[in-house]
C-alpha cells in the first residue's frame, strides 16, 4: 500500500516520505483492518513528526492520528466508522488499525472528511466545556483560536449548550471564519486587546469559561479577564509556550484552573468517550454540529496539509482524502 513515513524526526515538509510499497497492516484479535477514506490533520501529528509530542512511536512510523475509513472483513465488514488508528500505523496511508471497541459508527449526516474531523476536535472540546469545565447556558465562553480545529468545535458546542461566545483570532480571514461559526463577538487579537474586549463586552465581569488550545500569552490574558468562579481549561500550547500560572492569582479572583488531556478517557473512562460520541451524533444529525473542513487534499498533499497546520497557517480542518 502507499503510505507517508518517517525515518527521522524534523519539519513535516522535510522528513515525510510517501512510500509505494509499505506492507498492509494485520489486524491483531479486537483490532479492525479499515480502508481509510480519509484522515483529518490535527496538531499533535506535527509534533509527533518533530518528536515532540508525549506519544513518539517508533522509526519509522506512519503518522495520523484520525480517520474516517471502512471496514475491510469479520463481522463489522462494510461499516464506516471513525477513531484513531493504532500507531505507529498511522491514518496517512490506504489502510490502517482501529481497536474494535474504540472504533465508532460514523454519524451518516456527516461525509467523509467531515467525519474524520469529527472525533478528536469535538471530543476535546465535548469534554473540556461539559465534563470539565461544566458550562451553563447564558454563561459567556471565550475561545482562543476559535478559527481552528479544536477551537471551532468549541464555537459549535457552546453556541449548542446555550452559551454567549467571544471568540478570539489571528487576522481578518480567521475573524470572518469564526463570525460564520457564529460566535456572538469575535475578537482579532492581532488588531485588539481581547482582555479589553471581553471587560467591555461583559461589563467587566469577565468570561465564565475559557477554553484555551493556545498556552502562552493566550493564557496569560485570560487570567486578567476571567470572571468570578470562572473557569480556565488548558487543552494544548499551540503557541510552543506553556506558561507557569502565579497559583496565588487564582486564589486572589477565585477562579479555577483545569486541565484536559482527553486521550486520557479511552483508558480511564471509555463509556464517557462513547456516551460523547452519542450525543455528537445526535447534534450532528440535528445539523446543530459539523466539522469546519477548509481544505481536502489528495493522499500525495499529506505533508504539505501537516506543515500548514504545524505553521498555523490553516483555518478549520484539512483532511486528506483516500484513494
Amino acid at each position: 500500500m502507499r503510505a507517508w513515513q518517517v525515518h527521522e524526526w524534523g519539519e513535516p515538509r522535510a522528513v515525510l516520505r510517501l512510500a509505494e510499497d509499505v506492507p498492509a497492516p494485520v489486524a491483531a484479535p479486537g483490532q479492525l483492518l479499515v480502508r481509510v477514506r480519509a484522515a483529518a490533520v490535527n496538531f499533535p501529528d506535527a509534533l509527533m513528526v518533530r518528536g515532540q509530542y508525549q506519544v513518539r512511536p517508533p522509526l519509522p512510523f506512519t503518522p495520523g492520528v484520525e480517520l474516517c475509513g471502512e471496514v475491510v472483513d469479520g463481522p463489522r465488514a462494510g461499516e464506516r466508522v471513525i477513531g484513531n488508528p493504532v500507531l505507529p500505523a498511522g491514518a496517512f496511508a490506504e489502510y490502517a488499525l482501529l481497536d474494535a471497541a474504540a472504533a465508532f459508527p460514523a454519524p451518516e449526516a456527516l461525509d467523509d472528511a467531515e467525519a474524520a474531523a469529527l472525533h478528536i476536535g469535538h471530543q476535546t472540546a465535548w469534554f473540556a466545556l461539559h465534563r470539565r469545565a461544566g458550562l451553563q447556558p447564558g454563561e459567556t465562553l471565550l475561545v482562543h483560536a476559535a478559527a481552528g480545529g479544536v477551537g471551532s468545535a468549541a464555537v459549535q458546542l457552546g453556541r449548542a449548550a446555550g452559551a454567549r461566545v467571544i471568540a478570539v483570532v489571528g487576522g481578518p480571514a480567521k475573524a470572518a471564519v469564526a463570525k460564520e461559526l457564529g460566535a456572538d463577538l469575535v475578537v482579532d487579537r492581532s488588531a485588539e486587546d481581547f482582555v479589553a474586549a471581553v471587560k467591555e463586552a461583559t461589563g467587566g465581569r469577565g468570561a465564565d469559561v475559557v477554553f484555551d488550545p493556545v498556552g502562552g500569552a493566550a493564557f496569560t490574558g485570560s487570567a486578567k479577564c476571567v470572571a468570578f468562579e470562572g473557569r480556565i481549561v488548558v487543552v494544548g500550547f499551540a503557541s510552543g509556550e506553556i506558561p507557569a500560572p502565579p497559583l496565588n492569582h487564582a486564589l486572589v479572583k477565585n477562579y479555577s484552573l483545569l486541565g484536559l488531556h482527553w486521550g486520557l478517557y479511552n483508558a480511564h473512562d471509555p463509556q464517557a468517550v462513547r456516551a460523547a460520541h452519542e450525543r455528537l451524533t445526535e447534534l450532528a444529525t440535528a445539523g446543530v454540529v459539523r466539522p469546519l473542513v477548509s481544505a481536502r487534499l489528495p493522499l500525495a498533499g499529506a505533508a504539505d496539509a501537516v506543515q500548514q497546520v504545524a505553521d498555523g497557517l490553516t483555518t478549520g480542518r484539512v483532511v486528506v482524502l483516500g484513494s
